[in-house]
């Protein structure tokens, strides 16, 4: 299994977690969907995030999924989140995932942080107790971290620890942490590979900054690794009309509390995951989206036709 480096570009898809009906662990539609993520363009994937309902998952079962995972995509590097909230927890999963062939693990900063100085002893610590061999991603999310990182500290941290290969960006906003981010390198500051969040809804401006990809779990990872693509090789135009295409269901995604129903509804619909069922607390889409999202799709794929006459 390759590791994560500072050159490490492309669609990184945040990976759903699929239940069966009773709520138990759905390996059989993990093959599925990680399968999908891989046909549609993924360059890696990352699981137990945020969005992957890592926290209502017991030791073992993350365990299984992410054996699970890492085994049916093993030439796609795999990211694993670790986060938790003591330097124990981190470090014995992250020995765990990376024996099973890991590309590397991921940390957000926990909410008690609330000064520069103890978030960067606190990334200090975590590359203490995990290992500098191990290639780490840096979590910037403070819309839920509550944990706002600063340029100059991020910064200080880059240098710190050559370890931290990757930054997940989702500030919001923060297309000008990017620009500052690419200055500093070009100033010789060494080089961090940055992967944007945020569901995908900035993604052909944060190209444009400087970002090397997305870490986001959007439910048509097609349209992030075609934007990702054209934008690099510099048919701007063109990624963003194929992004416009997208952005109503982008747009609908990130409304707090929907976004993961809404992907889970999609893979079940079409037959990628067996159920849509989200573990307690969190509830399937009502009705009344599942026919918004519907629509939305519908309209999605007439722009799309347009496009490709």
């Amino acid at each position: 299994m390759p590791l994560i480096t500072a050159r490490s570009n492309g669609v990184f898809t945040i990976s759903a977690t699929p239940f069966a009906e009773d709520g138990s662990l759905d390996l059989d539609s993990t093959d599925r969907l990680t399968d999908f993520y891989a046909q549609e363009g993924a360059s890696g994937l990352t699981i137990l995030g945020m969005m992957g309902e890592a926290p209502k998952l017991t030791q073992p079962e993350a365990r299984a999924f992410v054996e699970r995972v890492i085994a049916r995509a093993p030439d796609l590097p795999v990211v694993v989140g670790v986060s938790a909230s003591g330097l124990a927890a981190i470090s014995e999963l992250t020995k765990a995932v990376m024996d099973l062939g890991a590309a590397g693990v991921m940390v957000a900063p926990p909410s008690t942080l609330t000064t520069n100085e103890t978030i960067e002893a606190y990334y200090a610590n975590v590359v203490d107790a995990i290992g500098t061999d191990v290639p780490l991603v840096l979590q910037d999310f403070p819309l839920s971290t509550k944990v706002p990182i600063s340029i100059p500290t991020l910064g200080r941290i880059f240098e710190a620890h050559p370890s931290i290969v990757m930054l997940k960006h989702e500030d919001w906003p923060g297309l000008a942490k990017i620009s500052a981010l690419r200055a500093a390198e070009a100033e010789g500051r060494r080089r961090t590979a940055i992967l944007c969040g945020n569901g995908g809804m900035f993604l052909p401006e944060e190209m444009a900054r400087g970002a090397d990809g997305a870490m986001t779990g959007f439910c048509f990872p097609q349209m992030m690794a075609a934007v990702c693509k054209l934008m690099t090789a510099g048919e701007t135009e063109y990624a963003r009309d194929v992004f416009d295409a997208y952005m109503p269901l982008v747009r609908y995604e990130q409304q707090p509390g929907v976004g993961l129903a809404v992907r889970k509804y999609v893979f079940h619909s079409r037959g990628i995951i067996a159920s849509s069922k989200i573990r307690s607390p969190g509830a399937p889409l009502a009705p009344a989206a599942v026919k918004e999202v519907e629509t939305i799709i519908r309209r999605q794929e007439a722009r799309l036709a347009e496009l490709s006459a």
